[in-house]
């Protein structure tokens, strides 16, 4: 069966765009929807307002709930992939259990893309092949499934694409901190091939990969703490981009964004000016920035029960919305707020990375 493609973009740059995220323990069980939503039933969870009230508690069920709700709506209404949504989904919900038809629909989704769009009329962009690519292998490390043959095809076809210099050409709409440059492509092409299950990255063609990587990495260190961190997580998994004294720095310069109230806010991981023109909003906590720096700070051996991880998970206990997601500003415009739905993302897999689910 064909699952048509919008050509307003399997990637997303023709709508708004805005993240990525992923698995760090890949073992740690996930909570299933009560309400068992499906392509069929799923209806969208609303609008991103920075005005929603808080959940009067935290509600593990309520966050998934919304993660499905956000990425099946879009699979059915847009008929495309965004890292902001599905792409972001598969990073978070796995599809090893039979009553998850929810993250199955986005899954065979993803799979229609490898198998049939690029067999028939090729990849939009390069980028489009490593979001797929990096979303399956975490997808299936996160289902404790053996690599996935799509998958498989889905990386080898990425290395094909690398740049002599280690890079990727990335799609660039001006929509930090994913589609901007090019080295957030790079970034997420080493995290793609770390986490892939079966010992892919000791492959012939993944060690080469990497190796062109960590020059690239050598030659670009990023020009944002965003760039950085994102290296520092492709290096926990295939280790020998950073030393220990880089990785230790890079978390340093993490834990000194922590805010009194103990999260942290995305937009001060970077520089980035806003198409809107209003002044990007440095003073505020936000689920993108908590989730993901307590994320990479799990995955780079800061212990769980460090008081600036719990500070940041009281943060996040504390902030989530009624509807069950994490309001994050978009750094672009004051728009949709797609970013929203990968800083819900990154805030379940920061809850799960802490086991502090419940």
């Amino acid at each position: 069966m064909h699952i048509r493609i919008s050509l307003r973009g399997v990637f997303g740059c023709v709508a708004s765009l805005a993240t990525l995220s992923a698995v760090a323990g890949l073992t740690i069980p996930i909570a299933h929807s009560a309400e068992n939503i499906t392509l069929a039933s799923a209806v969208s969870p609303g609008e991103n307002r920075r005005d929603e009230p808080l959940a009067k508690s935290f509600s593990l069920e309520k966050a998934i709930s919304f993660l499905d709700s956000a990425a099946l709506t879009w699979q059915k209404e847009r008929k495309c992939f965004t890292c902001h949504t599905n792409f972001a989904y598969l990073y978070v919900r796995p599809t090893h259990e039979t009553a998850d038809q929810a993250s199955a629909e986005v899954r065979q989704f993803a799979e229609e893309l490898v198998a049939h769009r690029w067999e028939d009329k090729g990849p939009r962009w390069d980028a489009e092949v490593v979001a797929a690519g990096a979303a399956l292998a975490f997808n299936d490390a996160l289902s404790e499934k053996p690599l996935h043959p799509l998958t498989r095809r889905a990386l080898d076809r990425m290395l094909t694409l690398q740049r002599e210099d280690g890079g990727f050409t990335w799609i660039k709409c001006d929509w930090p901190p994913m589609e901007s440059d090019d080295h957030y492509g790079a970034t997420l092409a080493a995290i793609a091939i770390g986490v892939a299950p079966d010992g892919y990255a000791q492959t012939k063609s993944a060690q080469l990969g990497l190796s062109k990587l960590r020059e690239y990495f050598k030659q670009n260190p990023g020009t944002t703490l965003h760039h950085r961190a994102m290296v520092l997580w492709g290096n926990t998994y295939a280790k020998g981009t950073l030393t220990d004294e880089e990785s230790a720095a890079i978390v340093g310069e993490l834990l000194a964004l922590q805010k009194e109230d103990g999260g942290w806010g995305l937009a001060t991981l970077g520089d980035w000016k806003r198409a809107d023109g209003e002044e990007q909003d440095l003073k505020s906590s936000d689920g993108y920035g908590t989730g993901f720096v307590i994320y990479i700070l799990r995955r780079s051996g800061l212990a769980a029960d460090d008081p600036r991880i719990q500070r940041g998970i009281e943060w996040l206990k504390s902030h989530q919305r009624e509807s069950g997601r994490w309001f994050t500003r978009s750094l672009h415009a004051d728009s949709m707020h797609y970013i929203t739905h990968a800083g819900t993302a990154f805030a379940v897999m920061a809850l799960q990375e802490c086991d502090e689910t419940k």
